[in-house]
């Protein structure tokens, strides 16, 4: 590529970094000079390296010392493997100096990991984020295995969504009514909306997020795995929201698309639901009580943000905030290539989630006030602890608290927003 534009893209992206006002997430960056943030289009990834650089620059530090790009430019559209280096030899003729790298949504390059390894190993300070989960499999992992610390970027958290709205969330605050009933209030706003951070503030957020999901749809999926069967992946992505919170396999799956979206192989099918994973789309949940086979073909499946979700339900708030409680399960547990820290129980009857580590068992229903619905989700909390090891157990409610006591000891009823708030 062109020195002189590359040169030119250096300083428009340094004044485009020191013009935004970035609100801090919840993830903290500590002295480890190599760090991957991976995550959903929008969830943010971009303005926590705006936020690290800010920081670096009030401490004293000169854009000398920083090399900020984007790769979601269209003026780099033509950036190959051997442009890193020219990028490189661009700030130094610019400067004169070793700098730390803020590279974003780089998985757009053919090779960055090897770019990447190279320069850890040189001994760089290095920051990186992208937007498709396959950036952490096979020969990446395997080639930044070591050298990089991993951390996942979600949208906002409920906490963090009160704070950009300033409500207060002090033990004292939630005593009041007026208090408590601000945060429900809220609340209701993230379940329906989600918590990408450029919607947070938007008094019509339903445009914002069908952009941000034709974005992921056409771009991360589509475009990138050039797809043609256009139509098949919008009846794919419609039947995985219908399917939110139910155990669906690949041939049920499979047998959906083809009844609808003409014949499609089981072996496409599987991809189509691997390129939605890989976008950050849907998140996949295994059965703890599966074979290994079953793990891996049996599995639920949840949307990154209830905003997306919503888009393709319509009066399906249990499924909403089942949704929200999965997310921040992921937030706090993580979720890795293989999916190994939270699980859902299904064997003889079923329990939503389970976190072996933890000892963790949580069931999720929108109100108790149905005696039947009471009995059924207490039910399957009350077996448990005969089948597995189970420490603690929580049924979560829209605002709903209670006490729940059996031989095993107590069950919590509390509401989703509570429970949010004290793990966060």
């Amino acid at each position: 590529m062109d020195k002189q534009l590359l040169k030119q893209i250096l300083r428009e992206n340094q004044l485009e970094v020191e013009r935004y006002v970035v609100e801090p997430r919840e993830l903290k960056f500590d002295n480890f000079p190599c760090r991957v943030l991976v995550g959903v289009r929008r969830a943010g990834k971009s303005y926590m390296l705006y936020h690290q650089i800010q920081q670096l620059l009030a401490e004293g530090y000169k854009w000398d010392e920083i090399l900020y790009m984007n790769f979601e430019d269209e003026r780099l559209e033509n950036f190959g493997t051997e442009d890193f280096n020219r990028l490189l030899e661009c700030h130094q003729e610019m400067y004169g100096k070793r700098p730390m790298l803020f590279l974003d949504e780089i998985q757009n390059i053919d090779y960055w990991h090897k770019f990447a390894r190279r320069m850890a190993d040189s001994k760089y300070t290095i920051f990186i984020t992208g937007s498709n989960a396959k950036m952490l499999s096979g020969e990446v992992n395997t080639t930044l295995g070591g050298r990089f610390l991993i951390a996942e970027v979600y949208p906002y958290s409920f906490h963090e969504f009160l704070t950009v709205h300033q409500v207060p969330t002090g033990e004292t605050d939630l005593l009041t009514t007026e208090g408590r009933a601000k945060v429900v209030r809220f609340f209701d706003e993230y379940l329906h909306y989600g918590g990408l951070p450029a919607a947070a503030l938007l008094p019509a957020k339903r445009n914002y997020l069908s952009s941000v999901y034709q974005k992921i749809y056409m771009g991360d999926i589509i475009a990138r795995n050039k797809i043609t069967n256009v139509a098949g992946i919008r009846v794919l992505v419609r039947k995985m929201a219908e399917s939110v919170c139910r155990p669906i396999s690949y041939n049920r799956i499979n047998n959906l698309l083809s009844s609808v979206g003409g014949k499609l192989s089981l072996a496409t099918t599987i991809k189509y639901v691997n390129y939605c994973e890989e976008a950050w789309l849907l998140l996949r949940l295994k059965n703890y009580a599966s074979s290994l086979v079953d793990k891996e073909s049996n599995c639920k499946y949840y949307f990154i943000d209830t905003g997306i979700l919503g888009l393709f339900l319509i009066d399906k708030d249990t499924m909403l905030l089942e949704n929200l409680v999965v997310l921040q399960l992921f937030r706090i547990y993580g979720h890795d290539i293989d999916n190994e820290r939270v699980f859902f129980y299904l064997d003889s009857y079923e329990v939503d989630f389970y976190i072996p580590e933890d000892e963790l068992a949580i069931q999720v229903a929108y109100s108790l006030h149905d005696e039947d619905t009471r009995k059924r989700e207490a039910e399957a909390l009350q077996k448990l602890p005969n089948r597995l090891p189970c420490s603690k157990r929580l049924l979560l409610t829209y605002d709903e608290e209670d006490m729940i006591t059996d031989k095993y000891g107590v069950i919590e009823v509390m509401p989703v927003w509570k429970w949010i708030l004290m793990t966060k």
